[in-house]
């Protein structure tokens, strides 16, 4: 064995050695307890960043773990490539999405592999691999076949100057990235998948969820958003249709003011047939950001249409608006204005004074509708025969007759919204259906799949490459003349069902083999961070549900367990510049000072010697240049290192601060490891059948305890950092531990060796390279996690603190089953003891078993 710990050597070998013995395979054992540990996978940018480790390394250390416990494990990766990002990559580096991503791909494989992650690279996807989106066209095929995908007209970022469809990112200040013209919303059709039908289903699977944080359920159920209440028909005088409106709150229905529709309701149009002003607003209003968080803070505007609609109630009429707080993709595209109760009925009526009539009494006696609406429930006034009722029995009051009125029921409603799918970009899966000349579109028959999206392709910054093709558009359906649907996929719909296709990756003739899906999923352990919380997650779960209906697969929900891992910081440098910006430098191009408490006191650049600003700690990106290289840390400290400071530096779900201090220091346990070890070696090594002396037995507590802490932290709680600690602290007993006789060495070996396996899952390829030295044959990976002895748990004997009056006299080694009056007389015997009591009376005699004696002399 060489006395020094060479890193780079070791790490090479190791996952060679891996690969040659095939250790990272998985394959279906039936009867096996199976694990299918799963990190959410990446773009291939080019670059893995520190995020991606650290997601990694957890999934990883996860895997080894389990796999040690005797778990059949699949732990596989694959890349999710497409996207807007690689066609404006592709703009910038003139040349093509497919080619820019593939040397991604290689790139950032082989930095995986760097990491000693344990991957079944066998069943490596690539979402833009036409052997993978196939399938996601197929599927789309048969979901239209079962009345789950339709197409309507949704509204669009429009680039009036380049005559393009804009992502959300590509809008900035509401002007168009490449053409800096004003961007317009547009109405273009559009596919969508019909999610709501799942929204109960969504929903109430949530309770399943155990192995869930709250938070990310609390937050899909949000997302998801079930609330009960009354549809309502406004009957309008001179318009053909009742205005239809949801309200949770039927209860205020005597307080409503005015009526709100969208600007692109059809009443709002016939209006603006003949009243230009309107029709120069509701054009305004095309190009009025529609999230609901803009239209929360944005000020409100309306106009008058003229029209009148008749309260359901009263028979009184009420003036009908066009606000632009209304949207067309919710609910019916009209509201009941209840200006007393709603803040932003408030805010318009209030606008345009229009009549604010209280309705209810609130609990808290508070009813100043002068400063803002009064939206917490009570007590039903000003509402005719309701008067007195609470909203709950008014609620049902008001809905029971409005039904039998025939104008209104109850119902349950969802914030949920059908999943839209469809992109107008170059990079993505091509939407299979076909559009005939008659308007009709149709699914491409299933022997004409896969559309394959053509690679060589060139990037003008404007057109989809496809979209500007007459040719690949072109072609036939029964001998008819017919086109190619030139929007492509939403990429979520690729990362929505990749996880069941590592199940069957090499499985050409079908999605999936459901065997092999059903022995696999659902996935045991998923990582990734909390920004994916609600979309990626929610379409997941809504995407396993369809695969089931279909008779893919036999589980209700695709993941049992979800970590949510977070952020890496790192500190910031600047420097101000001339023109008033910053200048931002990375940390590895600066020297930092110091104060006795380890915080940053001072920073200069490398360069130049001169002082930079400290910004403090921030999440790692290109906009400060704060990032960290993974590869140089590799190729400075080596993977183990890398991965250790990972574990040690925070739990999996707080936010982890890079400190090259801490990096250092974890590179300085594995150099004392391999240095014990190296000492153990040349000592003499293994011995067995020795009797043990105190001191031995106490040691090997100590180690028994280790492993205790060590295997609850990395299974059930998952607190990996603590894991370490406790290794960290074992490790130092086992530092100042003799080796001299033979007793010793048994000890230490036995330390030595459960050592290196509980941190073969964190840092793999130095513990193999320990694990061979130390003579043994097995793989490591395939060995078995150290057991507890609980015999060696139990103790012989105690130490009793002895104080006299509050002061520690001495300390005593009494058998473990000793009475207290046992230890008494012990203590009495001894020296030091006698000493301090000689002469005095003992007053009263405190024993807390198994631990302290007091004594109290006067």
């Amino acid at each position: 064995m060489q006395e020094q710990y060479n890193p780079n050597k070791i790490e090479t070998a190791m996952q060679k050695r891996w690969q040659e013995q095939d250790v990272f395979t998985a394959k279906e054992e039936p009867g096996k307890d199976k694990f299918y540990c799963l990190s959410m996978f990446p773009y291939p940018s080019g670059k893995l960043h520190m995020g991606h480790v650290r997601n990694y390394t957890l999934g990883d250390v996860i895997s080894r773990h389990q796999r040690m416990l005797g778990k059949n494990v699949l732990q596989p990766m694959g890349w999710d490539a497409f996207g807007l990002p690689a066609e404006n990559a592709a703009i910038q580096n003139k040349t093509a999405p497919a080619k820019w991503t593939y040397q991604n791909i290689d790139y950032m494989r082989d930095q995986l592999k760097s990491l000693g992650f344990g991957y079944d690279w066998n069943r490596e996807v690539a979402t833009c691999s036409p052997d993978y989106y196939r399938w996601e066209q197929w599927f789309f095929t048969k979901l239209y076949e079962k009345g789950l995908v339709y197409k309507k007209n949704a509204t669009v970022n429009w680039d009036p100057v380049d005559q393009t469809v804009l992502a959300n990112e590509q809008v900035i200040d509401g002007k168009g990235w490449r053409s800096g013209a004003t961007v317009e919303q547009k109405e273009i059709p559009q596919w969508f998948i019909k999610i709501t039908d799942y929204a109960e289903e969504l929903l109430d699977d949530l309770d399943q969820l155990d192995g869930w944080p709250e938070q990310v359920k609390a937050m899909q159920r949000n997302w998801i958003g079930r609330s009960e209440g009354v549809e309502v028909d406004f009957s309008v005088n001179g318009y053909e249709q009742p205005l239809k409106v949801y309200t949770t709150r039927p209860d205020t229905i005597y307080g409503v003011t005015y009526m709100g529709v969208a600007a692109g309701h059809p009443l709002a149009k016939e209006a603006a047939k003949n009243n230009s002003e309107l029709a120069a607003f509701i054009e305004d209003c095309k190009n009025n950001k529609v999230a609901e968080a803009d239209i929360a803070t944005m000020d409100k505007l309306g106009m008058d249409t003229g029209f009148k609609a008749v309260h359901p109630m009263t028979g009184e009429e009420i003036p009908v608006w066009v606000a632009n707080f209304v949207l067309m993709d919710y609910g019916s595209g009209a509201v009941m204005a209840v200006p007393a109760h709603d803040q932003r009925d408030w805010e318009f009526a209030t606008k345009y004074d229009l009549p604010i009539k209280p309705v209810i009494e609130p609990l808290s006696g508070d009813n100043d509708i002068a400063k803002a609406a009064i939206t917490e429930k009570g007590t039903v006034i000003n509402s005719d025969r309701f008067n007195g009722l609470s909203s709950a029995d008014a609620f049902d009051a008001i809905a029971k007759e409005l039904n039998e009125k025939g104008i209104g029921e109850k119902k349950v409603n969802y914030r949920l919204r059908d999943w839209g799918v469809s992109r107008q970009r170059y990079w993505g899966t091509p939407i299979p259906m076909l559009n005939l000349e008659n308007g009709e579109s149709v699914p491409v028959p299933e022997e004409q799949l896969p559309v394959k999206l053509p690679e060589d392709v060139v990037m003008d910054g404007v057109n989809s490459p496809i979209k500007s093709d007459p040719q690949w558009r072109k072609t036939e359906y029964n001998g008819m003349p017919a086109e190619h649907e030139t929007d492509t996929f939403d990429t979520f719909m690729e990362s929505s069902w990749y996880y069941a296709r590592y199940c069957s990756a090499q499985t050409h003739d079908a999605m999936l083999d459901p065997e092999k899906a059903n022995y696999w999923l659902p996935v045991d352990q998923y990582i990734g961070g909390i920004e994916h919380a609600i979309l990626h997650l929610l379409y997941a779960r809504f995407f396993h549900k369809l695969l089931r209906d279909t008779g893919l697969v036999e589980s209700d929900e695709p993941f049992k367990r979800l970590l949510c891992q977070g952020m890496v910081l790192a500190d910031s440098y600047y420097r101000d510049t001339e023109k008033g910006g910053k200048e931002w430098f990375s940390p590895l191009d600066v020297d930092v000072q110091r104060d006795e408490k380890g915080a940053i006191s001072g920073a200069t650049l490398k360069a130049d010697g001169k002082p930079v600003e400290v910004a403090g700690m921030s999440k790692m990106s290109k906009s400060k240049n704060n990032g960290i290289d993974p590869q140089t840390m590799v190729e400075r400290y080596g993977a183990d290192t890398v991965r250790l400071f990972m574990m040690f530096a925070a739990p999996p779900e707080m936010t982890l601060e890079w400190s090259d201090s801490g990096v250092e220091g974890a590179q300085r346990f594995l150099r004392r490891l391999w240095k014990l070890t190296f000492d153990f070696i040349n000592a003499g090594g293994y011995v067995s059948g020795e009797t043990l002396n105190s001191q031995q037995k106490n040691l090997r507590r100590e180690l028994h305890k280790a492993i205790a802490k060590v295997s609850d932290d990395m299974g059930r709680r998952q607190h990996f950092n603590t894991a370490i600690a406790a290794i960290m602290e074992l490790l130092n007993h086992l530092q100042k531990a003799p080796m001299e006789t033979s007793a010793d060495r048994q000890v230490l070996g036995e330390a030595i060796d459960a050592v290196v396996r509980m941190l073969a899952p964190i840092t793999p390829h130095i513990c193999e390279q320990l694990w061979i030295e130390l003579g043994h044959e097995e793989p490591l990976s395939f060995t078995a996690w150290p057991d507890v002895d609980e015999s060696a748990l139990v103790e012989d004997e105690k130490l009793i603190v002895v104080q006299i009056n509050g002061k520690v006299r001495a300390k005593l080694t009494v058998p473990a089953d000793a009475s207290a009056e046992q230890v008494e007389q012990q203590a009495f015997d001894d020296e030091s003891v006698q000493k301090h009591i000689e002469g005095k009376d003992i007053r009263k005699k405190i024993y807390v078993p198994g631990k302290i004696l007091n004594i109290v002399v006067g």
